[in-house]
């Protein structure tokens, strides 16, 4: 699959059905020793903001990435999301 196939596709966590954000809104984290993707980053959202009082980013490993589909990218995390601050 190529790069901008997964640009309008809206990322949603199968643990509790929530929307996470867009795929066109991602930075990609590439392992280039493996040559593969390492995790998705997706920039802080209003409920993210105003939960941590702080703009933080997600990070979602790419292990959990369940299925991509035609208009949805499938992922399955627990609550204890990777947040990270944003610079």
């Amino acid at each position: 699959m190529r790069f901008t196939e997964l640009m309008g596709k809206e990322i949603i966590n199968l643990y509790d059905g929530s929307r996470l954000g867009n795929f066109a809104d991602a930075d990609l984290v590439l392992d280039a020793d493996e040559g593969r993707v390492a995790a998705i980053i997706l920039p802080p959202r209003g409920g993210w903001r105003s939960l941590f009082g702080s703009r933080q980013e997600l990070l979602i490993p790419w292990e959990a990435v369940r299925k991509v589909g035609n208009e949805l990218v499938v992922v399955d995390m627990d609550p204890t999301y990777s947040r990270r601050q944003k610079d």
